[in-house]
């Protein structure tokens, strides 16, 4: 497996052979190929090859997968007691590129894919047989319900006592009587 760090837009990406990476937005069609211009370090097991500042021998070609929209980065200034408040956000565009060969531009090299795993018809996957689910009881509890709740009758306000304990209130009690 060869492994490249190229530079594109000023940022430096690693790039693996059969890979993706997403690159900032390169005005390329879908489907153009392409060769990286700085290619800064090349990687093939033990032999490793660092440029000073690129190798100029090492060719990176890419295909352009598709363009993409990154995630949206939401920016929020806010300044307390002042009512400022201010909501922003962004969303970056981004060129994915399918790594094809990495290694001198006279080689000839081709790629081991991974293949697919093969899909499992559904036929096969139904020879199993299936268990009949046993049919629940009917539960108690909806037997004893009505069907229609009955109105609820008005409530009636519950008075509150109050004790005292002054002498004058208990005092006419007792003269009434």
């Amino acid at each position: 497996m060869r492994i490249a760090i190229v530079e594109s837009g000023g940022k430096q990406y690693r790039a693996v052979e059969g890979s993706t990476i997403d690159v900032d937005r390169l005005a390329f069609e879908v489907g153009k190929k392409f060769d990286f211009e700085r290619v800064l370090l090349m990687a093939d097991g033990d032999t490793i090859m660092v440029g000073t500042p690129t190798v100029g021998e090492i060719k990176v070609s890419a295909t352009v997968v598709e363009h993409v929209k990154g995630p949206k980065v939401t920016s929020f200034k806010y300044r307390p007691k002042k009512r400022i408040r201010v909501k922003g956000g962004h969303r970056h565009f981004y060129t994915r590129l399918m790594i094809e060969f990495i290694g001198k531009a006279g080689e000839e090299r081709k790629i081991a894919k991974k293949e697919a795993p093969v899909k499992v018809e559904k036929a096969e996957a139904k020879e199993e047989p299936k268990v009949a689910k046993q049919a629940k009881a009917p539960a108690k509890d909806a037997e004893k319900k009505p069907a229609r709740k009955a109105e609820k009758a008005p409530a009636t306000k519950k008075s509150t006592s109050t004790k005292s304990t002054s002498k004058s209130s208990t005092t006419k009690k007792t003269d009434k009587k």
